[in-house]
């Protein structure tokens, strides 16, 4: 999770408190998003990535995560139900390919 206050400079921590504070763009943040998931799993093809903190509970987020193929969002108890429902329709719209292995 990114912390506001781990953020080394004031543009950086203007930067995390924008992440942590809105939705995020798809075209922007997401794309480094995706970027960072698509690197690490060439290094880790196992490597298990999240999202937690009010996106883990925003819908558009939630797809945008099942599209990218991160393995789980995280929100708070009040979000649970919004986001579990956008999992749903995120696996329905666009269902992963089963490759057997876990």
């Amino acid at each position: 999770m990114i912390s506001v206050a781990s953020c080394p400079t004031t543009s950086i921590r203007k930067f995390c408190w924008t992440i942590r504070s809105r939705p995020f763009d798809q075209d922007g943040i997401g794309e480094l998003i995706k970027f960072g998931t698509e690197r690490g799993r060439i290094t880790k093809p196992n490597l298990k990535v999240g999202i937690c903190g009010e996106h883990g509970g925003d819908p558009e987020s939630v797809k945008f995560c099942h599209r990218i193929g991160m393995n789980y969002v995280s929100c708070s108890p009040f979000r649970v139900p919004i986001a579990r429902l956008a999992a749903a329709q995120a696996a329905i719209e666009s269902p992963r390919k089963v490759t057997g292995k876990k």
